[in-house]
């Protein structure tokens, strides 16, 4: 185990360090609040009103969606085929904690910017906190989504919901 790692807890100092450097920077760069995306940007390839498909995605991230942000975050700035992902991790707990003082919108809109950036999609500063402040599980899902579709493109995944597109075979 890390010395980083608390012992035998889900909080990890170099994720802590990871989101105040990554809130510091873009606190530091408030171009890039006005700023639009960038030439040769590809669209998002999950629709953001998507967001009942799949369903145990749907309801996982409507019941506890600190879980959902956490796996997005695990998935786009960890590992992307999942490697020791756990349900309950730093930035999920820091997800709860903003959730109780109604500021999850700024985690997950930092989310949406490292996920435009990383997979160069459309979009801007002002869209992501629209999206998480006016319909934050849809915009959980779209990112979880649209990370997990992504980290496929390169290879690093395969499919973890299933069902999601369920198409008749002819016999």
């Amino acid at each position: 185990m890390s010395d980083q790692k608390a012992a035998g807890g889900p909080i990890d100092n170099r994720d802590i360090d990871d989101w105040k450097n990554r809130f510091n920077k873009t606190m530091a760069n408030t171009d890039k609040f006005t700023a639009p995306s960038p030439a040769g940007a590809r669209p998002w390839g999950t629709d953001f009103f998507s967001c009942f498909a799949p369903v145990d995605l749907c309801l996982i991230t409507c019941c506890v969606p600190c879980v959902t942000f956490g796996k997005t975050h695990h998935r786009t700035r960890k590992n992307g085929n999942m490697e020791g992902y756990e349900p309950i991790n730093t930035s999920c707990l820091a997800f709860w904690a903003s959730s109780c003082f109604g500021l999850h919108w700024v985690l997950q809109s930092m989310q949406m910017q490292d996920i435009r950036e990383k997979y160069n999609l459309e979009g801007s500063c002002i869209v992501d906190i629209a999206k998480s402040c006016c319909c934050g599980c849809c915009a959980l899902i779209q990112a979880e989504k649209e990370s997990e579709l992504r980290e496929k493109e390169k290879g690093v995944v395969s499919s973890q919901y299933a069902n999601e597109q369920m198409v008749a075979q002819p016999h």
